[in-house]
């Protein structure tokens, strides 16, 4: 598996960024402010992620994803490892990043990578998005704010 910032010539992977939120623009905001990066496995992009910029010190981890056939194969805890590494790399403190109050296994996955619950943005999904997500058989509504020091 190779994991790399997509070039300017490369077009993103909206697809696999969809899987991580619905809305085309809002992804195509994060990706006007942030840096994409793509992992490969023989050539076939099976996951994506974006580093945004969003304080001095602070970078935010959005959109990340792995395509359905390479999930469950820890694709998805080798990209918020390397999400995190380049961060540091790049002179960042502090991670953040946010997920829906319906993403279980995103939930789990961030904790087990080191982050922490900081904060819960209420009605976040509700005022940001027309449509109704539901996930997991949960009405997602809420974003679950996690954070992570990397100095």
């Amino acid at each position: 598996m190779n994991i790399r910032k997509l070039t300017v010539e490369q077009e993103p992977p909206m697809e696999l960024l969809r899987l991580a939120d619905p809305s085309t623009k809002i992804i195509n905001d994060y990706l006007m402010r942030g840096e994409c990066y793509i992992a490969e496995n023989n050539d076939e992009i099976v996951g994506v992620y974006v580093l945004l910029p969003t304080r001095p010190e602070t970078v935010e981890l959005v959109n990340v994803a792995v395509s359905e056939h390479a999930q469950g194969n820890g694709v998805g805890k080798l990209l918020v490892k390397d999400a995190i590494l380049k961060a540091k790399e790049k002179g960042f403190k502090t991670i953040e990043v946010g997920t829906g109050n319906s993403s279980i296994a995103q939930l789990a996955l961030y904790q087990k990578c080191g982050f922490r619950i900081v904060a819960v943005d209420f009605d976040f999904f509700t005022r940001h998005y027309e449509e109704t997500i539901f996930e997991n058989g949960i009405w997602c509504r809420d974003m679950i704010r996690l954070s992570q020091d990397i100095n």
